[in-house]
């Protein structure tokens, strides 16, 4: 443990000190290249009228304020005296009804966690003959004096315009509108409970957005942040696609977003700096591809776009054209701290089987974790596999009465537990029961399918909303493996470091390297300098002991990484120099998709 928190992690320990950690990072992409204001995007739409485009085209994420977006344009084309024409795409939209019949098979009936991925794109939600209407007004609207403004989620289906704008939200903003009663899911009447939103969000509208994103960026002209509604921020697409291209090729760092729980602690509230008016922090998004954002800067404006855009448009440059094969548009690991500290245990869960993953859900690998421990207390402990001669059958209907009845369940009779300090790693592959103790600040190193998890007990806690959290027990008895028991656990699950290389004041340990997941986990421990060979893979880091260091990558791009904080080093950075900023000894984790799992297949059924 860093000494700064030596005998700080107490029971009745309430604050901890803050740390170099920075919750806004950004990207520096140079002078000239981010505008401010309704004002500046409507500066540049006149520049694209006055060089003939008329028709223009502007699409976005479900989940950012249309109305005030349309009616800020609306009072400034007055002030110019243009003559503008608007047509939300929505109106084309299919009667809800028939969405509904479209996309039920992929709802899993009122199950809050079931669902299948949504094959299809944004113009399966629309009427053909509605679109093809409004299409030949675009046509007519063509080389005309006036502008023709085709807006909303799905715009772009329309494929005749001069001016393609597309507008983003980060997508923690999305869910914080959506538990507001702010978003509606597309083409729905009516605001859904959160979880209902959230779901039918994840397996649905955003995977049919997402297809459309991918196929406008390499045509969109202007692009626009709405994080702040009333406060747009705007690039060209010109520079925007630019700024991802050098993305692709330095180390940085997304955007982290972090989010209180029934069980959460009170160690990133300090060291982070996060809001002490909310009751715990939880989790810490660090690195989640499909939740987090990017920001990049220019003179002394910022714009955030969401991850995936660096992954649609330089998947290879990112991954290593091997792994891009085998994971398309994805980013596959990912990063994001659990804490306890001063919290309650997670729940006790399990993750499903491969197969179970594919069958169920059409998610093409599964969420295999391991928890890397940051920061522990001294009685602290990790729950992993079950205890050796348990009655499984006996466990699960304990845990079946207990949900029923509100009885409590021994969970140490029937779970495996593991002390542990600092530097500890547990594997947790797919179909292994386990959960944080109390006390842990917990780097979870993950697959990065993230809500695929089936609680089988959660010490009859209730949610932030009062309400009893939802248990998945038939499902997780259909995958937990029941073999893995405490002698297994030990065994082969809490790996001790391997030496594989080092220097004059620097190791590299191997951590993590099973056939049970897709992913290595490596540490370097060094004093002074060291180097990093992306050697055909796309690396994620995080700085697990130290304060700052400094990384410089084969462009000659500099970043820095203090104490806790996640990077992303892509491939295509080549050669990474690393320095120490300080006199403490530093340990960097890195991890990779192993080679080995990309030429044998991933998560295979029989492991």
């Amino acid at each position: 443990m860093n000494k700064r928190y030596n005998n700080l992690i107490k029971k009745d320990e309430k604050n901890f000190p803050r740390g170099l950690y920075k919750t806004h990072p950004t990207f520096e992409i140079g002078s000239g290249k981010i505008f401010n204001g309704y004002k500046a995007l409507f500066s540049k739409i006149k520049d694209k009228h006055k060089n003939n485009c008329s028709v223009f085209v502007i699409d976005g994420f479900n989940g950012l304020d249309w109305n005030q977006l349309k009616d800020s344009l609306t009072e400034l084309f007055s002030e110019g005296k243009y003559k503008v024409f608007w047509e939300g795409i929505s109106n084309c939209l299919l009667p809800e009804k028939n969405i509904n019949s479209l996309i039920d098979p992929f709802l899993g009936k009122n199950d809050p966690l079931w669902g299948t991925h949504y094959p299809f794109g944004m113009e399966s939600f629309f009427d053909p003959v509605k679109i093809s209407k409004l299409r030949i007004k675009a046509a007519k609207n063509k080389n005309s004096n006036s502008i023709f403004i085709i807006y909303g989620s799905g715009s772009g289906i329309l494929d005749i315009y001069d001016c393609l704008i597309y507008v983003d939200i980060p997508k923690d903003f999305l869910q914080e509108n959506a538990r507001n009663n702010k978003v509606k899911n597309i083409g729905s009447s009516k605001f859904l409970k959160f979880g209902q939103f959230y779901k039918r969000s994840y397996f649905v509208d955003w995977p049919a957005q997402n297809r459309k994103k991918r196929e406008l960026l390499p045509d969109v002209d202007i692009l626009v942040d709405l994080s702040n509604p009333s406060s747009p921020n705007i690039m060209n697409g010109t520079d925007f696609r630019n700024a991802l291209s050098l993305l692709s090729e330095s180390p940085f760092r997304p955007r982290p977003w972090f989010y209180p729980g029934p069980w959460g602690g009170k160690f990133m509230q300090g060291h982070m700096g996060l809001d002490p008016d909310e009751p715990n922090f939880a989790w810490s998004f660090e690195l989640i591809a499909p939740e987090n954002g990017v920001v990049v800067k220019s003179d002394k404006e910022t714009l955030e776009f969401s991850f995936d855009f660096i992954m649609f448009q330089e998947n290879r440059k990112m991954l290593g054209k091997s792994t891009a094969r085998r994971f398309q548009y994805e980013w596959p690991i990912r990063m994001d701290y659990l804490d306890t500290i001063n919290g309650g245990n997670l729940s006790t869960q399990c993750h499903p089987r491969p197969e179970f993953m594919i069958e169920n859900f059409g998610e093409t690998y599964t969420q295999d974790e391991t928890y890397y421990i940051s920061v522990a207390k001294e009685d602290a402990k990790v729950y992993v596999g079950l205890n050796e001669n348990i009655n499984a059958l006996e466990f699960k209907q304990k845990l079946l009465e207990s949900e029923q009845n509100g009885t409590e369940v021994d969970i140490e009779k029937y779970v495996h537990s593991v002390e542990v300090k600092p530097h500890d790693l547990i594997l947790i592959p797919n179909g292994t029961v386990h959960c944080s103790g109390e006390g842990n600040l917990v780097l979870e190193i993950s697959a990065t399918p993230y809500i695929f998890t089936f609680k089988i007990y959660d010490y009859l806690r209730k949610d932030l909303n009062g309400n009893l959290r939802k248990l998945n027990i038939e499902r997780a008895f259909e995958n937990i493996r029941q073999e893995r028991t405490s002698t297994f656990i030990n065994k082969n699950y809490i790996p001790q470091p391997r030496l594989i290389n080092q220097g004059d004041d620097w190791k590299d340990f191997e951590i993590y390297n099973r056939k049970e997941s897709f992913y290595n986990i490596n540490r370097i421990d060094f004093l002074t300098t060291c180097s990093l060979e992306t050697k055909g893979r796309g690396l994620i880091v995080n700085l697990v002991e130290g304060r700052t260091i400094k990384l410089k990558s084969n462009n000659g791009r500099i970043a820095e990484l203090n104490l806790y904080e996640t990077m992303v080093i892509p491939e295509a950075s080549i050669l990474i120099t690393i320095t120490n900023q300080t006199s403490h000894k530093c340990k960097l984790v890195y991890s990779f998709v192993r080679s080995s799992a990309i030429d044998n297949g991933l998560n295979d059924p029989k492991i």
